[in-house]
């Protein structure tokens, strides 16, 4: 007698994680496939380009559904639920970070060199626009700073940021329009139609 294998491939995330509570070990093994990736793009952005700790992130979040997958209200929508959990994550990271400020030494962490040698000039430029684009983002408050990151820099809706963050859709717009306009202003230098 054989036995019937789902094939996890054709699940929702939903049902993916109603089979988990279940113990079933390869929705995890999907739910991973699936999010992994994009989990640690997002953290690796929100937590300034750390990829160390973007990846303990990454698989502490993974931790906390394999822990207890039935923290997820399995009539909910998966992917605005793990973004918020991950969301969270970032805040309580921001808070832990304010309390450390005062004892930095005064050398920028997340400052990296580029060792590429191809085009110096355009490499050069790449890299004054990325600093001028990463102060640019720091100088947003958290909350513009925020939708902004979600939208442009994880990709994700108008609608899907406002469930995440719990804010309604009018003001995620609002937040994005502020927040695009002071990164254009910022950033207008590097504006080659400009003279």
């Amino acid at each position: 007698m054989r036995l019937f294998r789902p094939k996890y491939t054709e699940f929702s995330d939903e049902q993916l994680m109603l089979q988990l509570s279940g113990g079933q070990k390869g929705a995890f093994d999907e739910l991973y496939k699936r999010y992994a990736s994009l989990m640690l793009s997002y953290f690796n952005r929100m937590l300034w380009r750390d990829r160390e700790k973007a990846e303990d992130f990454m698989h502490d979040l993974f931790a906390k559904i394999i822990k207890d997958p039935t923290v997820f209200d399995t009539t909910k929508n998966f992917k605005t639920w793990f973004y918020s959990v991950a969301n969270n994550m970032c805040k309580n990271e921001y808070k832990k970070m304010e309390v450390r400020k005062g004892t930095s030494n005064g050398l920028d962490q997340h400052f990296t060199l580029s060792d590429q040698s191809s085009n110096v000039f355009n490499e050069v430029h790449d890299q004054f626009f990325l600093q001028a684009f990463e102060l640019s983002l720091n100088e947003l408050d958290e909350k513009h700073a925020v939708v902004f990151k979600m939208r442009h820099l994880d990709g994700l809706s108008i609608k899907e940021i406002a469930e995440i963050i719990e804010i309604n859709e009018g003001t995620v717009k609002s937040r994005l329009f502020n927040a695009t306009k002071k990164m254009a202003e910022n950033l207008k230098e590097f504006n080659p139609i400009e003279l």
